[in-house]
């Protein structure tokens, strides 16, 4: 038999352990497992499979959180003993909450099959202990439009396998995993308002494929970095979580994970130090430190054949879900603490406590023992450096791992903000964000501070559509009136410190990055004198 046949009828055999009992109808078979895992499901086989499953069970219930920009329902399948329909029905059963999605990179396909062969598993298999104690959400295809639209060579580091899939943006050329802040795409909008903010999951998984970074762990890892949030959702998730997950994945499976990053050969070889990404709350994991909950990343060795991703995807979330259902009631504990936590820093340190806006990337631990595979050196005549990848595995001692933000400027905690009527889009913002925003009913007037903008600087080339922002300039007191219709922040709420990271004039993500106030500046004549920032921030 061919090693890839050993490897396939091992994969086959771990995911579905229950075939030596039960055969799957036809309409349960997956197209990877159909065509020797040469192809990827098309948007169509997937909705097929959630109807076929769903006629089967009924621990499911299949929703929609909105529609694409081509008019394609996004499927969210709720898993639930007993049977669960709505987002007031799950909190009010007390269960712990988790919401997992793949395919918000429609060439990351790993996610989407992973996601409904575990669905299978734990509805119809061997897996429906997993139900005892949480409510699962899976979307298994969260970009719907580019999921078909499919080419071969799209993911060079995959090497064409599967052969064929589709593009990484949706059909707006927006990247959905760049749009959790400003929100514009039709897929954000829909997962905030009809997941994220009603159901409020204790945690969030988002499935994703590197896109070539030659280590050697089977897959590589991720919490929702801790920056101006709560510690304790990520030190739980890093310290307690994905260190049993990372110990059962190799005691079970034989599967090496790691943390999640890259390694620039041109820099040093052997590499020297392993850089995760940024912070920021544009990426969807992120933003769930802001809001006090837990968020795991999760990213395929795009190096390894397809099934083998598949393999690696739908272990690491089988043991997710493993450690969520036995440990739900410790998860809901740490959220809820965060969420009074949160509240009582506002109450009790008003003035006086400050928070991170702006960080920077440092090192956050040493790796012990990093593998990834070995590189040559080449000289060349003109005597620049060439690197070829060999097939041999290696493994190194300290590697700086560069996973840690520190604060580079710092802003004091307010009561709150007051934003003028004529933000209207910002106060919109905030409460798709399931920020609590009052509307003023009669006029006020507060001390606080303005910060007074000195200089505005965009970026010269657009990301996502835009011109990065940032301002520079100082605060400064001030005692203002303002009038009935303007919009009233308190950040004494459970999500008041991602209504303190959006506002905040210097935060290097908020609404400022994403040119919310542009115009307004650019009208106030910017260019050739200070403008007061719009939103105040109060003390009183």
């Amino acid at each position: 038999m061919e090693m890839k046949n050993i490897l396939l009828a091992g994969l086959l055999l771990s995911t579905c352990q229950v075939q030596a009992q039960h055969v799957w109808p036809e309409g349960l078979i997956l197209t990877p497992e159909k065509t020797d895992f040469v192809k990827t499901s098309t948007y169509a086989e997937v909705i097929t499979f959630l109807d076929a499953i769903r006629s089967k069970s009924e621990e499911m219930h299949l929703t929609s959180m909105g529609k694409s920009l081509e008019g394609k329902d996004i499927p969210v399948a709720i898993l639930a003993r007993p049977k669960i329909t709505t987002a007031q029905d799950a909190k009010a059963s007390g269960k712990l909450i988790v919401y997992i999605q793949g395919n918000i990179h429609a060439g990351e396909v790993e996610g989407k099959e992973s996601v409904m062969m575990l669905m299978r598993d734990i509805l119809l298999g061997d897996k429906k202990h997993l139900l005892d104690n949480q409510i699962i959400l899976f979307a298994p295809i969260y970009n719907t439009d580019s999921n078909d639209k499919m080419e071969k060579g799209r993911r060079p580091s995959q090497e064409d396998s599967p052969m064929e899939v589709g593009i990484r943006e949706n059909s707006a050329g927006l990247d959905l995993n760049r749009d959790g802040v400003k929100m514009e795409a039709l897929e954000t909008n829909g997962l905030f308002q009809s997941i994220i903010v009603p159901w409020d999951p204790h945690l969030f998984v988002d499935l994703h494929t590197t896109n070539g970074t030659w280590h050697a762990w089977n897959l590589t890892w991720a919490p929702s970095y801790h920056y101006a949030g709560e510690k304790a959702t990520y030190d739980y998730t890093l310290n307690t979580m994905l260190k049993s997950i990372t110990a059962s994945a190799k005691k079970k499976y034989d599967l090496n994970f790691g943390p999640y990053g890259e390694y620039d050969i041109r820099e040093v070889w052997p590499p020297k130090d392993f850089y995760t990404y940024n912070h920021h709350p544009r990426y969807l994991v992120n933003q769930f430190s802001l809001r006090n909950r837990l968020a795991i990343l999760s990213e395929a060795f795009a190096h390894e054949r397809f099934y083998q991703r598949i393999y690696s995807t739908y272990s690491f979330v089988t043991e997710i879900l493993e450690h969520t259902n036995s440990n739900a009631k410790e998860i809901q504990e740490v959220t809820k603490q965060a969420d009074a936590a949160t509240i009582r820093k506002i109450l009790n340190e008003t003035g006086k406590a400050k928070k991170g806006v702006r960080f920077k990337m440092v090192e956050l631990d040493t790796i012990k023992d990093f593998p990834t595979y070995d590189y040559s050196v080449y000289k060349k005549l003109d005597g620049s450096k060439e690197f070829y990848r060999s097939g041999k595995i290696v493994h190194y001692t300290d590697v700086n791992y560069h996973a840690k933000f520190e604060a580079e400027v710092e802003s004091t905690l307010a009561k709150g903000y007051i934003i003028p009527a004529a933000f209207s889009s910002v106060a919109e913002n905030l409460s798709k964000h399931g920020i609590n925003v009052t509307l003023l009913l009669k006029s006020v007037t507060k001390e606080g501070e303005v910060f007074q903008i000195d200089e505005l600087k965009r970026n010269e080339r657009k990301f996502e559509g835009h011109f990065m922002a940032r301002v520079y300039g100082k605060f400064v007191p001030r005692k203002k009136k303002f009038n009935k219709g303007d919009y009233l922040v308190e950040l004494a709420q459970p999500l008041g410190n991602l209504a303190f990271y959006l506002l905040e004039p210097e935060s290097d993500d908020g609404y400022v990055t994403w040119n919310f106030f542009d115009d307004f500046l650019d009208k106030q004549g910017i260019k050739d004198k200070p403008v007061d920032y719009p939103v105040f921030k109060y003390y009183k």
